[in-house]
């Protein structure tokens, strides 16, 4: 089926989008050809320009053409991630074997659904420089608990599967985690060695390295992302 499928990603700012950066990772890494439309945040309009490619006026989405069907579009990440590896099963977006495989979209849908003091906190941003935030007694315990629980994670997976990422070769737990890496560096919240090991593994993929080159030659400025 993937030879007769035609993909169209839409994301938003490369710096800032940790959303976009998810599927954009799994497709680059695992060389699934696409075509990218990136459309900038408007914060002044509520990105109400977004409704000309997404029907929930986010991002990412991911419009679907394929021989003899309509265009469909999906909308968020992990959905958009799930499709991706339904419709490129070489690509091997997820374990193989069914437990691993279940235990890697139990961690990718936690990532999807919490963490809310990290993301709250710590916005993924690629520009900026290496300074640990001062955070409210409050805010500062709530990271505190997810970089944990997230540390947690990555040992168990690293430990079992021996690395370089969760479940051995990049899938699409990688994905969901990559735009932690970056929250965990740019705010200083760990000095692991599990988080060493694990950013380095991911800063060395070609596609880390591309998205980064591009979000640090945007000029867009994020006011509200500016932590």
């Amino acid at each position: 089926m993937s030879d007769q499928v035609a993909l169209t990603l839409y994301i938003a700012n490369k710096n800032y989008s940790s959303w976009s950066m998810r599927p954009w990772m799994a497709l680059k890494t695992k060389d699934i050809p696409f075509t990218e439309h990136l459309s900038p945040f408007d914060e002044s309009t509520g990105h109400a320009h977004f409704i000309e490619f997404s029907p929930t006026k986010k991002v990412p989405a991911l419009k679907i053409e394929r021989a003899g069907k309509d265009p469909v579009t999906i909308c968020e990440s992990l959905a958009i991630i799930e499709a991706v590896a339904d419709l490129f099963p070489q690509a091997a977006l997820w374990p193989s074997d069914p437990i691993e495989r279940a235990k890697a979209r139990a961690f990718a849908t936690e990532m999807h659904g919490g963490f809310f003091g990290l993301r709250g906190s710590c916005p993924m941003n690629m520009r900026r420089p290496v300074k640990a935030l001062d955070l409210d007694p409050y805010s500062a315990a709530a990271v505190v608990k997810n970089v944990e629980r997230i540390e947690d994670i990555w040992s168990e997976c690293l430990n079992a599967s021996g690395g370089p990422f969760l479940f051995g070769a990049f899938g699409a737990v990688d994905a969901m985690f990559a735009p932690v890496i970056n929250r965990f560096e740019i705010y200083a919240l760990s000095d692991s060695t599990v988080f060493h090991a694990y950013k380095s593994a991911m800063k060395a993929l070609p596609s880390w390295q591309a998205w980064e080159a591009a979000a640090l030659e945007e000029s867009w400025i994020v006011e509200e992302d500016e932590a």
